[in-house]
């Protein structure tokens, strides 16, 4: 992967931040999108986007097609605003659903074309085991189910020009994000170590480790797979 060009997003924190660095240790060239790029030493190229506006967006991905021969992407932004059905706020719906689905296929977009002439390229996105179904996350399920769907479909469109399409659908992660929700030692953390075989969380390196070898020439023969990495979390005899 030595000097392979990969663009993901949601880059400075969590998940995207872990791949972000693991990238950057393989001899990769990391561009990075992200809402906040203040004070960060990112170990690649760093461009602020507010994703969750398509204009910008399309005007910063113009800006980097124009710059970088990018061969991978990564699908890492997401929203996900928890809420059980009979109160879901349809804005918040149409939030997670735009920054989950829209934003994977717009940048996608942007570069497959580039990705086809060069005969080769890697799209990676991040799912998630609640794509399987999780209470209060109607919307986010949703979304990651898309994202699901998009990558069996873009593998097959994509196979005849080289490009594989995989998805990495991660349980609970150490991030910011999950400790929000799920607190040490709260009752809401024992409820989800419960549901997870392993009896623990994983970590973002451990989720990176996954889409890195997607990303890698060991993948070359593999398209349109989805890979749960959440301890045994997804299976359905626990």
């Amino acid at each position: 992967m030595k000097n392979k060009c990969v663009l993901v997003t949601g880059a400075t924190r969590g998940i995207g931040w872990a791949i972000s660095r693991r990238l950057a240790d393989l001899g990769c060239h990391v561009v990075g999108l992200a809402r906040n790029v203040q004070d960060i030493d990112f170990p690649g190229y760093l461009y602020a986007c507010d994703l969750g506006n398509a204009g910008e967006t399309e005007d910063v991905l113009r800006v980097i097609r124009e710059k970088y021969p990018v061969d991978g992407i990564v699908n890492n932004v997401a929203s996900v605003h928890p809420a059980q059905l009979g109160e879901i706020d349809l804005a918040s719906l149409y939030e997670v659903m735009d920054m989950n689905v829209r934003v994977a296929v717009q940048v996608a977009q942007a570069f497959v074309p580039s990705m086809k002439a060069r005969k080769e390229g890697r799209i990676v996105n991040i799912s998630s085991r609640a794509a399987q179904g999780a209470i209060g996350r109607t919307s986010y399920s949703a979304a990651k189910s898309a994202l699901i769907g998009l990558t069996r479909t873009w593998a097959l469109e994509l196979a005849p020009y080289g490009i594989t399409v995989n998805a990495v659908a991660p349980g609970p992660v150490e991030t910011e994000l999950y400790r929000a929700s799920f607190p040490v030692g709260s009752d809401e953390e024992k409820r989800s170590l419960a549901s997870i075989p392993m009896g623990r969380v994983a970590q973002a390196d451990e989720v990176a480790a996954a889409v890195t070898f997607f990303l890698g020439e060991d993948a070359g023969y593999i398209t349109g797979q989805v890979l749960g990495v959440d301890g045994g979390g997804s299976l359905p005899g626990r």
